[in-house]
């Protein structure tokens, strides 16, 4: 008999069986890999929900907003009826602002009296020097309506060109020049408020220059009348003037004109006498003027 021979441990195993074990390992392998990452997140899922915090209570606020109610509307006027257009009224005439009563320790002077009427009689029948007597009643009456002066800052004084119609009526009234925008007011409300004046003497517009002075120290005093017969003094000036071209000449010195003894007469029989307060004013003016203080060293 033959022999039979004796397998040998490495020949009990065919190479393709061996082929086909692995794969089935690996496919084993693989497949408990596989769920052992699906069952990793299936877990990592469950674990990481974050704990449920214990109930807090809830507060809630409720604002309730009051609603809005529409102003209130006012009815329209009624219908009222248009009067009549009344006629033009005529303008009152301004007062002159009032001045308070005087403090202690300061200084005041009351108005001068108003001209009487007697004296405007006189002064529409004087003439001379430029109706010199209107002239001073016209700015003594507006010194009365002024009112009383007080010390402190509603005194100064105010210079005016006036004209006056020959009816009496003011014509024109420019400031010069003024040291208080006060004082001008409350002259020209007096002027507003003189009454009608007698027409001029001469008969034509009056033209002259008058200052004002309303101060508890200044008053206006009488002018004086006794040389009012006399001609004014001749101007004079510089008798060499020479404008350098035309023949030179010196002027004659002027000399006042006299006048004829029978109408010199008969103009000092109109004029009025001088009261002791005019000769003191007349005085008082020359030794202002002509004072110096070098004399009698």
């Amino acid at each position: 008999m033959a022999a039979v021979p004796t397998p040998s441990p490495h020949t009990l195993v065919s190479p393709g069986w061996l082929r086909t074990a692995a794969g089935l390992r690996w496919a084993v392998a693989g497949s408990v890999v596989l769920h052992l990452v699906v069952l990793g997140l299936s877990l990592n899922a469950f674990t990481s929900r974050p704990a449920k915090s214990p109930d807090a209570p809830v507060v809630m606020t409720t604002v309730v907003v009051p609603p809005t109610e529409p102003l209130p509307v006012a009815p329209p006027p009624p219908p009222t009826e248009t009067p009549a257009k009344p006629p033009p009224a005529r303008p009152a005439r301004a007062a002159p602002p009032m001045v308070t009563a005087p403090q202690p320790g300061t200084a005041f002077m009351d108005a001068p009296p108003a001209p009487s009427a007697q004296e405007w009689v006189q002064a529409g029948s004087y003439t001379l020097k430029n109706s010199k007597r209107y002239r001073h009643n016209w700015g003594q009456h507006l010194r009365s309506l002024m009112g009383t002066a007080h010390e402190g800052p509603e005194q100064g004084a105010v210079r005016f060109r006036i004209e006056i119609a020959p009816s009496g009526a003011l014509a024109r009234l420019d400031t010069l020049w003024s040291t208080s925008p006060a004082v001008e007011q409350r002259a020209r409300a007096a002027v507003r408020q003189m009454p009608p004046l007698p027409p001029t003497p001469t008969g034509q517009p009056l033209v002259f220059e008058k200052t004002i002075v309303f101060d508890p120290w200044t008053a206006e005093a009488p002018p004086l009348y006794k040389t009012d017969c006399e001609p004014d003094p001749p101007a004079h000036g510089n008798r060499f003037v020479w404008d350098g071209r035309s023949p030179q000449v010196v002027a004659e010195q002027a000399v006042a004109q006299k006048l004829d003894p029978a109408a010199y007469a008969e103009c000092l029989k109109q004029l009025p006498p001088d009261s002791i307060e005019a000769e003191a004013a007349s005085d008082e003016r020359q030794q202002k003027q002509w004072a110096s203080p070098t004399l009698g060293r």
